[in-house]
């Protein structure tokens, strides 16, 4: 398993999410982290992931032991542009 760590940004993201939302992020981003399970593409034009979660997307960074959370919202036309 990899340690999951939210930047202040993301943390202040994921708080800002409902109850339902929060545990369906959560529980998406934690089976990334211990199975490697998950949709998954590098970004382009920049570096970092995206973890597609329903409707929510996560940019994040990764090593071999850490996950550096960095946006986490709602698709739309500017959620690529964060983080």
């Amino acid at each position: 398993m990899k340690t999951i760590v939210f930047m202040p940004s993301a943390a202040k993201d994921l708080d800002a999410l409902t109850s339902v939302d929060r545990a369906i992020v959560e529980q998406g981003l934690h089976r990334y982290a211990i199975h490697g399970l998950g949709d998954v593409k590098r970004l382009q034009g920049r570096d970092g992931f995206r973890l597609r979660i329903g409707s929510f997307r996560l940019i994040f960074d990764e090593d071999a032991e850490a996950i550096l959370a960095i946006y986490i919202g709602r698709r739309t036309t500017t959620t690529y542009g964060k983080g």
